[in-house]
């Protein structure tokens, strides 16, 4: 009871309420479905036509940056929305230090096996704003590009592109990266 009183009295006189964290943690997730739904919609459908890996790494690194960029104009001045991981292909898409932590939570639990599919969703607070994070899952489509086994062409074409390329070698399941949305207070 004594701890239960002392968040509430934290999250009352703070600038932040429970219900302020709801609708932030939502406001979030609409920024994450913005950003994942429309680079998996057009990532799938450049891989429809033709040659599928080459056209899906070639859309990736003529468009992923820049429809990022065209989402974040379109969001609340206060509000940021962009991919990460631990193993990069796109330097710019490098992890700070509160993604790092995230990350390694995410593979302990998938390595333990102790990750539930139907609430991957965290949230992480501090002063400054809130963090709302989505795990990015390596499924059988990824692996064209980032899996073992990847053909010749697409392996040169990496490397001409992506001389610092980390992002290879993903099993199915695995953790790719996540999406995170950032709204500041």
């Amino acid at each position: 009871m004594k701890i239960r009183t002392i968040l509430l009295a934290s999250l009352l006189l703070g600038s932040y309420t429970l219900a302020d964290t709801n609708s932030t943690k939502k406001e979030a997730i609409g920024y994450i479905k913005l950003l994942g739904g429309t680079l998996k919609t057009e990532l799938v459908s450049k891989m429809q036509k033709g040659s599928q890996e080459l056209d899906a790494v070639t859309f990736c690194t003529h468009n992923a940056e820049k429809i990022t960029k065209e989402i974040n104009a379109k969001l609340p001045e206060n509000a940021t929305v962009r991919r990460a991981s631990l193993e990069t292909r796109n330097p710019n898409n490098s992890a700070d230090a509160t993604d790092t932590k995230i990350m390694q939570e995410y593979i302990a639990q998938i390595e333990s096996k102790s990750f539930d599919p139907k609430s991957p969703i965290k949230v992480v607070e501090d002063a400054n704003s809130t963090r709302v994070y989505k795990p990015l899952l390596t499924k059988p489509l990824c692996l064209q590009c980032h899996g073992e086994h990847v053909s010749d062409t697409l392996s040169k074409y990496i490397k001409e592109h992506y001389p610092k390329d980390r992002a290879m070698n993903f099993k199915e399941g695995s953790l790719r990266g996540v999406i995170v949305a950032e709204i500041k207070k």
